[in-house]
């Protein structure tokens, strides 16, 4: 059985002329849409023959299948984008005159080779970009982790401070609060001088009350400074003053109130931390999702005060150093960074006696925080001692299986690939010679003169070779047609010949064939 691959280019002048801009518009196209870029070359290798190997259009086929591989990071639409042009060739190949399932295997050799392993090829240079870049990244965000422990030592040396301040002021205010009870039940005050002492008494101890509260902030040994971008919120800025201000200056932002129509007033802590919150949310989302639409919503009950802040997905991904213009496949927000303005939310909130997380959402981000109206703080766990291994070194091997893996598939699935392709190669041609063999009874039983209706039927299913065979003898002048047919399943076995003329079988014979080169 031969194997007709096209050696010589016969692409049509017309569809050359008709390439010429379509392919510059795919290299145009190839950083926005790579996918459909690479379609085209292999549309029109395939109009140009149902084999679609061709000089003309493969090589662009394997440049851009292999910008396909570098450019995305999804698997399913190329693998998708493959299937169906085998399943094009194969409709192709049982509909076009002249073409068979050889054509058909040609064409999945050539997707094999010049689209599938091209484009493999692309996705280990890209992971292999991605080690990289992960490798700058993981050593900026040891600088940073380095900043951040000077940053923490200073804010340890500001804590011990403040707790000297707490105990020497503390001190002082309680003996003010003191000598004021003294002076107001002090025989021979008047009443205004008795009321005045009172004030003053009162006054002490909500100072002494207030300083208790800061500096016990600043007592904790916190795991995190606050984020550099943070501002200092005006003390006397509510959650609704904040959502207009930020209206105001052009962001979609909703403010959804639940909850007694005449709140009463927040306690100081849980209204700066809720503030503190809202503004730290809405300042991510502006940041790492600009043109999101955002959502406040606050729900006030008796005890307690629910704060959820979500943003919708930006309208485009924000811009990212990606190599050659691709956008890694990443949350909404935030992107790679410290990630110390959730750290600082998270101990703001905890200090107030709540809960906070933030998560992605399907379309978005969201951050939630749960505050009571009677705050008390809450100490956090005692970190447990890290015995395991480094994140970063954990990240950085994760790149690197990915890059193996890449490497692997790259390796083990074109020549999977072609093994089975040889395999149902092999078997077609096992079953197609089987059929094409015409037994002695049968030969036999064939009259020369009868009409070829009457012996068609009795013929097997396929022929020697879907072209004449090399070597076979020349036909019988004034026959029209000549068939050839195997007298065993193998090839070193004669040929039978069986002749027609105006629609009668009028030769037939065994012919023998030069097996030379077969």
């Amino acid at each position: 059985m031969a194997f007709p691959l096209t050696y010589l280019d016969e692409t049509p002048a017309w569809l050359r002329l008709l390439a010429a801009p379509l392919l510059a518009g795919a290299v145009a196209l190839g950083r926005r849409a790579p996918l459909a870029a690479a379609t085209v070359p292999a549309a029109l290798g395939l109009a140009a023959t149902p084999e679609l190997f061709t000089s003309t259009f493969s090589p662009a086929l394997v440049a851009l299948s292999f910008l396909l591989g570098r450019r995305t990071s999804r698997v399913r639409p190329a693998l998708t984008a493959a299937a169906l042009l085998c399943a094009a060739g194969l409709v192709l190949a049982l509909t076009l005159p002249g073409a068979g399932l050889w054509d058909w295997f040609t064409l999945v050799t050539t997707v094999l080779f010049a689209a599938v392993l091209p484009w493999l090829l692309g996705r280990f240079r890209r992971q292999q970009y991605e080690l990289h870049r992960a490798g700058w990244e993981l050593a900026a965000r040891m600088e940073r982790e380095q900043l951040l422990v000077a940053d923490r030592a200073r804010m340890r040396e500001r804590s011990r401070i403040a707790g000297d301040m707490h105990d020497s002021l503390g001190h002082d205010l309680s003996l003010i609060a003191v000598r004021a009870a003294a002076l107001q039940v002090s025989p021979g005050v008047d009443d205004a001088a008795r009321a005045s002492a009172g004030e003053l008494r009162q006054a002490a101890a909500d100072a002494t009350e207030r300083l208790r509260e800061i500096i016990g902030l600043l007592r904790q040994d916190t795991s995190a400074s606050p984020a550099p971008s943070a501002s200092p919120a005006p003390s006397a800025e509510t959650v609704p003053d904040l959502v207009a201000r930020t209206a105001a200056s052009g962001v979609p932002i909703t403010l959804r109130r639940h909850g007694p129509d005449d709140p009463a007033p927040l306690p100081p802590l849980v209204a700066r931390a809720l503030h503190r919150v809202v503004q730290e949310a809405v300042t991510n989302a502006t940041k790492h999702a600009p043109g999101s639409t955002l959502t406040v919503d606050l729900r006030q009950g008796r005890t307690a005060i629910d704060a959820t802040v979500r943003n919708t997905a930006p309208p485009r991904p924000p811009a990212h150093a990606a190599g050659d213009g691709a956008a890694p496949d990443s949350a909404p927000w935030p992107a790679i960074g410290s990630g110390t303005g959730l750290i600082s939310l998270d101990e703001r909130v905890r200090q107030a006696g709540g809960t906070f997380r933030a998560h992605p959402t399907a379309d978005g981000f969201e951050v939630t925080a749960h505050l009571p109206l009677t705050a008390h703080p809450v100490q956090p766990p005692a970190p447990e001692p890290h015995t395991g291994t480094p994140r970063s070194t954990e990240e950085l091997d994760r790149a690197r299986r990915r890059v193996r893996r890449g490497m692997v598939n790259a390796l083990w699935i074109p020549a999977a690939a072609t093994a089975v392709l040889a395999a149902l190669m092999y078997g077609f041609q096992l079953y197609t010679s089987h059929r094409s063999v015409l037994d002695a009874r049968t030969y036999a039983t064939l009259r020369i003169g009868a009409p070829e209706t009457t012996v068609s039927p009795r013929l097997p299913a396929y022929e020697y070779d879907e072209t004449r065979p090399e070597g076979a003898p020349p036909d019988p002048p004034r026959t029209d047609e000549c068939r050839f047919y195997r007298t065993a399943t193998f090839d070193n076995s004669p040929l039978i010949r069986l002749c027609f003329t105006d629609g009668h079988l009028s030769h037939k014979d065994r012919v023998a064939m030069a097996w030379d080169h077969r």
